[in-house]
C-alpha cells in the first residue's frame, strides 16, 4: 500500500495520471465515474450531455444493455481465441458486417483500431497494384502509424519515423480538376474520408468523390474509403460512401465497429483479396471472441432500433434549431456535424461544458463538432440549442 506522502497516492485521477503518463492530451476539467444513454456522470455529481461520443465511439450511448449482454455473455462463454482457431461469433460479425457495407465488399480482415485498419489497406493497395505512390486529400487525418501518418495532412508536424514507406501527394479538396490530373498509372491508391472528420466534419463533394472513383478505375488504382469516423451509421447511412452510390475497392472502419470495445476492419473486394493468404496479413486480438460479439450487437441494435433513420432525424432538426448564437452555418452528415462559428471553437466548447454539454474541437479552429451517440433524441437537441441561445454572437 502507497503511504500518503507518495506521489501516487493522491486521489485525483488527473493528478496521478499526470505523474506515470506520457503527457500528450489535453485533459477535460472532469473525471467521469459512469455513464448512462448520453449522459456521463462526474465525480462531483455532475451529468454532461455527451456530444462528442469519446472522438465518435460510443455509437449506441452508453450501458445499452444489448452491448452490456453481448459483451458480458461472451465473456463468460469465452473470453479470448486467436486467429489460429475459427469462431462462430468472428464468422457472425464478418457476415453481419458485410451485410450492411457496399455491395462489392465481400472480405473483411480484422484489426484493434483505424490507424491498423488503414495501415493495412495502404499495405494491400501497394501489394495489390505493386506501385508506391498514394494520393490523399488536402485537411485529412487517417492515423498516426507509419504509413497512416504519412497520408495525413500536416503530419510532418509530429510524424518522427526517419522516412515515408511510399511517396504521398495531397489532391485538394473537392478541386475534381486536380484529381483528374494527379491520379495517374502510377498511383497505387487514393485514400479518403467522405466526411473530413477531424478536419472539421467537412463532408465532400458528390461531384468529387464521383471522381475519384471514375479516375482510380480508369487508371487500375484502388480507392480507400476511410470510415473511421463516419462510418458504422454515423453519417444516417451504414458507410456514408452509400450516401454517394460509390464502391470502394478497400473500405475501414473503427470507432463506433465495437460501441466501447477497442476494434478495426478492413473490408475489401474479391478482386483485392485473391492477392491475399496465408500469412500475408496478421493480427493477435483482431476479431477476438469479446470485439466480435460487440460487433454484432452494434450492427443488430442500429438496425433493431431504426438509428439510422433517427440520425438523420436528429441531423435535420440540428440543422433546423441550432444555427443560433455563435453558429453561423453547420457543415458535415448526420451526427457528424461541424458547427461554424463566429469566434474560436474552443470558446464555445467551454461555454457549451458550463451548460453540461461535452462538445469537441476540430483542426479547423472556428469549427465544432457534434459526434453524439446516435440514440441521441430530440430533447437533447432542444437542450444544445437553448445553450447556443444563451451564447449571445459577436458583434463586427
Amino acid at each position: 500500500m502507497l503511504g500518503s506522502h507518495h506521489p501516487y497516492a493522491a486521489s485525483d485521477p488527473r493528478t496521478r495520471e499526470a505523474l506515470t503518463t506520457l503527457p500528450v492530451y489535453n485533459r477535460l476539467p472532469f473525471v467521469p465515474v459512469r455513464a448512462s444513454g448520453c449522459d456521463i456522470i462526474t465525480t462531483d455529481g455532475r451529468r454532461i450531455l455527451d456530444l462528442y461520443g469519446g472522438h465518435a465511439v460510443a455509437a449506441l450511448g452508453y450501458g445499452h444493455p444489448g452491448l452490456v449482454d453481448a459483451i458480458s455473455d461472451q465473456c463468460q462463454r469465452l473470453l479470448f481465441q486467436s486467429n489460429a482457431v475459427a469462431l462462430d461469433i468472428r464468422a457472425r460479425a464478418a457476415e453481419k458486417l458485410l451485410q450492411v457495407a457496399p455491395a462489392d465488399l465481400s472480405r473483411v480482415f480484422f484489426v484493434n483500431s483505424g490507424a491498423e485498419a488503414n495501415e493495412n489497406a495502404l499495405r494491400m493497395a501497394c501489394v495489390v497494384t505493386r506501385r508506391d505512390k498514394v494520393l490523399a486529400i488536402t485537411h485529412g487525418f487517417h492515423g498516426r502509424t507509419a504509413a497512416a501518418g504519412a497520408v495525413t495532412w500536416n503530419s510532418q508536424r509530429w510524424y518522427g519515423f526517419p522516412a515515408q514507406p511510399f511517396d504521398v501527394e495531397f489532391i485538394p479538396r473537392d478541386d475534381c480538376d486536380a484529381a483528374g490530373r494527379m491520379i495517374d498509372s502510377d498511383v497505387a491508391a487514393v485514400i479518403v474520408e467522405p466526411v473530413q472528420g477531424i478536419a472539421g466534419a467537412c463532408d465532400l463533394s458528390h461531384e468529387f468523390l464521383r471522381t475519384l472513383r471514375k479516375r482510380t478505375q480508369q487508371c487500375g488504382a484502388l480507392l480507400i474509403a476511410d470510415e473511421v469516423q463516419s462510418g458504422m451509421g454515423r453519417s444516417g447511412h451504414f458507410f456514408a460512401v452509400q450516401a454517394h452510390g460509390i464502391g470502394p475497392d478497400i473500405l475501414t472502419s473503427a470507432k463506433a465497429l465495437g460501441g466501447g470495445i477497442p476494434c478495426g476492419a478492413v473490408l475489401c473486394t474479391e478482386d483485392v483479396a485473391t492477392h491475399f493468404g496465408s500469412g500475408d496479413l496478421g493480427s493477435t486480438f483482431g476479431g477476438g471472441p469479446v470485439v466480435a460479439a460487440a460487433i454484432v450487437a452494434v450492427i443488430e441494435a442500429i438496425e433493431n432500433g431504426k438509428l439510422l433513420e433517427n440520425v438523420r432525424e436528429r441531423e435535420a432538426q440540428i440543422r433546423e434549431q441550432c444555427v443560433r448564437g455563435p453558429v453561423k452555418r453547420i457543415q458535415g452528415m448526420g451526427l457528424l456535424l461541424g458547427l461554424v462559428c463566429d469566434r474560436p471553437a474552443l470558446e464555445v466548447r467551454n461555454a457549451l461544458l458550463q451548460f453540461d454539454i461535452l462538445t469537441g474541437t476540430s483542426s479547423d479552429p472556428d469549427v465544432l463538432r457534434i459526434l453524439a451517440p446516435l440514440v441521441l433524441d430530440s430533447h437533447h437537441v432542444d437542450h444544445l440549442a437553448q445553450a447556443l441561445d444563451a451564447l449571445a454572437p459577436s458583434i463586427d
